[in-house]
């Protein structure tokens, strides 16, 4: 599992959901879909209609893959920063049951308050 507690702020980019990892769709289960994907440099989290996929790549060779899984009922309280004038960074922040709060911050160009409206049509489901 993802040590939540040294690594609370993830630097993510957005990516087409097309460029997610392959192994993500083994994980889906009937009728879950990914709708959004980012990554860092090595390792990527995607969060679908269900709950949020994180893939640490470890090691050298970057063949050994951890996978945590959030599933949206665990999630307790949410939160989003937009982007503004000098940061052009956007965030979320995610506060689960039994693991505290974690965040992603997102940035580049992404539509923050459109992607607030999925997460709060799955968590308030």
């Amino acid at each position: 599992m993802i040590d939540f507690d040294k690594s609370s702020l993830f630097k993510l980019k957005a990516i087409d959901n097309e460029k997610a990892r392959e192994d993500f769709h083994a994980f889906l289960i009937e009728g879950e879909e990914i709708f959004a994907t980012f990554k860092t440099i090595r390792d990527q989290v995607v969060f679908t209609n269900k709950r949020v996929i994180a893939a640490n790549v470890q090691g050298i060779t970057g063949s050994k893959v951890d996978y945590t899984s959030i599933p949206f009922n665990k999630i307790q309280t949410f939160s989003i920063e937009t982007s503004g004038s000098l940061d052009l960074d956007c965030e979320i922040q995610l506060y689960i049951s039994a693991v505290g709060k974690v965040s992603f911050e997102i940035s580049g160009s992404f539509d923050i308050v459109s992607f607030n409206r999925l997460i709060s049509q799955y968590v308030l489901a």
